[in-house]
């Protein structure tokens, strides 16, 4: 099979490889999918770049956690009757070296998620991580309908997945973006309220809009940096869900008795440690979301498999607005 891989960690023009990989074959209660979409996530260029000074787990890696296709080859202990399944797949390398960055990925059936009929394999490449990291923030501390959310930098793959699931849930949903292209991209999705950090005080626009409440939940991408806005923002007893940092060894100093007053919650969520029953419970809900024809993600960048060393570099500029996804050539 064509894949990309690396065999060491670095900038992705040193270290990523393109060539030929003997097809992957599933165990025992595993799929192999053969891959038309791989989804591009910042977590894989950490992973390549040796962020916070985590070694390789293996001695070759085909990266990407997320990507779609259809179900080829079952191993023992999965019905034949998944053969030729419309599959979303999750976390394909998480724990293992080789993930979708190629013509065939190997995951357990778990993972390997029926792609409703009206959902490309575009959309469903990009899923995966960023919908299960949205659905856990938004929807771990119970029902969102006519509830406010904050999402803070609405425009990134994070971003753009809480607002969207944030709607379909029924709440109403403000966000905060710096740059006006980023602005319509929110807004497509559905925001209620844009706020351009930039220029506007956050917290004044956020208590306008929720008649001095506040908001009930906040999906926060850079709480270090946000937690006096985050704290002006939260109405009583809310909860901010911190799910990324720019800094693995950051320290975030939260002021015990105004949270304590106010009963705020703090949750930190990493996608990859969730529950395997919140790992179910966002894999039915995003999927009934898809159903619905409610989750449509922006597609910020699109290229062939070839030009993977491109697309790294893309993700790791941090200008990017909406996913990377790259084509397989199946």
């Amino acid at each position: 099979m064509k894949a990309a891989y690396y065999d060491r960690q670095g900038p992705a023009h040193d270290v990523i490889q393109l060539g030929d990989l003997p097809d992957p074959e599933p165990g025992p209660g595993e799929v192999r999918v053969r891959v038309h979409v791989s989804g591009l996530n910042p977590s894989d260029t950490k992973t390549r770049g040796a962020f916070g000074g985590r070694p390789m787990g293996f001695p070759r890696i085909v990266p990407h956690q997320d990507g779609a296709g259809v179900i080829d080859r079952v191993g023992p202990g999965v019905p034949e009757a998944r053969l030729g399944e419309r599959v979303w797949v999750y976390e394909a390398q998480f724990g293992r070296a080789f993930g979708t960055a190629a013509q065939f990925t190997v995951v357990p059936a778990a993972k390997a998620v029926v792609l409703p009929s009206n959902v490309s394999f575009e959309t469903g490449a990009c899923l995966g991580v960023p919908a299960l990291t949205a659905h856990r923030c938004l929807l771990a501390d119970g029902d969102l309908r006519g509830r406010w959310v904050l999402v803070q930098g609405g425009a990134g793959a994070v971003g753009t997945a809480a607002i969207l699931l944030a709607k379909w849930a029924g709440a109403f949903v403000a966000t905060t973006v710096s740059r006006s292209e980023q602005e319509k991209v929110a807004r497509e999705a559905g925001a209620d309220l844009v706020i351009n950090r930039q220029t506007e005080d956050v917290a004044v626009r956020v208590k306008e809009a929720t008649l001095g409440k506040g908001v009930d939940r906040i999906v926060e991408v850079n709480l270090k940096a946000n937690l006096a806005i985050d704290m002006a923002c939260l109405a009583l007893d809310g909860t901010v869900s911190a799910y990324a940092t720019d800094d693995p060894a950051a320290v975030i100093p939260i002021p015990f008795v105004p949270a304590m007053q106010r009963g705020f919650n703090f949750r930190f969520m990493l996608v990859y440690t969730m529950s395997e029953e919140a790992h179910r419970q966002a894999v039915r809900e995003v999927t009934a979301c898809l159903e619905a024809g409610a989750y449509r993600p922006v597609i910020g960048l699109r290229l062939p498999l070839e030009r993977v060393i491109e697309a790294h570099e893309a993700q790791d500029s941090g200008r990017m607005i909406g996913k990377i996804i790259l084509d397989t050539g199946v």
